[in-house]
């Protein structure tokens, strides 16, 4: 085992000092890592490519490029920038705004990538600071948490969800019931107006009155409606027997290619197919195809059973005290590293867990699930969603401070965390 785990300690090693490149890094490992199966296998070079290419999972990676390619054109058709200026007008005070601002944000992403929800409502967060006079850093903190809590709250919020829908074979309905039980969504959702009372605690003293109008106007209708049918028929197909493996994959593929073609027809021009294809993160699918890879390697190498071996050593056999272990490591680990990673080398380990101590998998995979994305708010370098908004912020002439960003994620999180964490042991243990 021992030139496997030194090479994944190395690649991790290596992602987390250079984050800028680390599709490259993990690239360049898993390349190793094929030419390390050739060498100790008996089906040479070809064998070890269709053993890799046979444990990337492309279910994950077709439903993540297809989904970006679609959120392209909804984002494009100002649809979204509607939708928050009606909200905004139910509001009473500043304070309610960021409220709504916050669950709106939430909401839209667990449809959709966090960063495109960031991206899409900043431009109102700061539309309403202007008018008010006030700094809007804090509203915009507000968004990014938010966006980041409910990526995990169905199969199409975030890549951990979607990698999770992956590896345990999980439907779109399934992450709202399993089983006979209430699933991820709930802890999620519980979690999220678990927050809505620190938020209103932060902005306590922000209750000027507002008619904010932004002017939206919704250019096309079509990417909506083209959207909320992708979402439809992952759920259809879900009930559907004898599906292909990959069938969650295929459906966003083709939604984003009708779209495209909807757009290139409309438009008369390539110019926004081109667009949607840029604004796709090749970085991204190229990071998690290669994570597979190394992933698989190292299980293959018996590191992963022996972890979870560990692990349950640790807890002593308890399942509680392994939860809980896997929960707040989780919410550690990922305020420092990108949770893709994390995760897609936790999966496989927990399953190990799980096997081992004979239970359900389903209340670790949560407990991973809810720790490792609510984690990335603690801090700004923690998710994806918070250094966009960030990078939003020092384009107005803004620079965010640690102590401003850990006095709103700091208690975001923790409460988050403590609500689903004790929702999804009462419920699947």
């Amino acid at each position: 085992m021992l030139i496997p785990v030194i090479a994944f300690v190395v690649t991790y090693a290596l992602m987390i000092l250079l984050p800028k490149v680390r599709h490259w890094v993990a690239a360049a490992s898993a390349v190793f890592f094929l030419v390390f199966g050739a060498l100790t296998a008996d089906g040479g070079v070809l064998g070890s490519l269709k053993e890799a290419a046979g444990n990337i999972n492309w279910n994950v990676l077709m439903m993540l490029f297809g989904t970006m390619g679609t959120v392209f054109f909804f984002i494009e058709s100002k649809m979204p920038d509607l939708m928050a200026e009606k909200l905004l007008h139910i509001a009473p005070n500043t304070m309610w705004i960021v409220v709504l601002l916050s669950l709106f944000s939430g909401l839209i992403s667990a449809f959709m990538d966090n960063v495109a929800t960031v991206l899409m409502l900043a431009p109102i967060g700061l539309a309403v600071a202007k008018q008010l006079k006030i700094s809007p850093v804090e509203m915009l903190i507000c968004i990014s948490v938010s966006s980041n809590l409910q990526g995990a709250a169905t199969l199409v919020g975030d890549t951990t969800s979607i990698m999770l829908g992956g590896y345990a074979d999980m439907n779109f309905l399934e992450f709202f019931f399993l089983n006979g039980k209430f699933s991820i969504f709930w802890a999620v959702e519980l979690g999220a107006l678990a927050t809505v009372p620190v938020i209103m605690f932060i902005f306590r003293k922000h209750r000027q009155k507002t008619n904010i109008q932004v002017g939206a106007k919704v250019k096309d209708i079509v990417p909506t409606i083209l959207l909320g049918l992708n979402i439809i028929s992952l759920i259809v197909a879900s009930f559907l027997p004898n599906m292909p493996e990959n069938i969650n994959g295929y459906i966003c593929l083709a939604f984003f290619a009708i779209t495209a073609i909807y757009s290139l027809i409309r438009s008369k021009s390539i110019r926004n197919v081109a667009n949607s294809l840029r604004e796709i993160d090749f970085q991204t699918l190229l990071l998690l195809a290669s994570l597979f890879i190394i992933i698989a390697g190292v299980e293959r190498a018996g590191v992963l059973d022996w972890l979870a071996e560990k692990m349950v050593l640790l807890g002593g056999g308890n399942l509680f005290i392994v939860y809980t272990v896997i929960v707040w490591v989780s919410v550690l680990m990922s305020a420092f590293i990108d949770n893709i990673p994390y995760v897609a080398t936790m999966l496989p380990v927990v399953a190990g867990i799980a096997n081992t101590m004979g239970c359900t998998p389903y209340v670790l995979f949560f407990g991973l699930l809810t720790g490792a994305t609510l984690g990335g708010n603690i801090t700004p370098i923690g998710a994806s969603a918070n250094i966009a908004a960030i990078g939003i912020l020092r384009k107005e002439g803004y620079e965010v401070k640690n102590k401003q960003f850990f006095r709103i994620g700091l208690p975001f999180t923790l409460v988050a965390v403590l609500v689903g964490y004790l929702y999804i042991w009462f419920v699947w243990a």
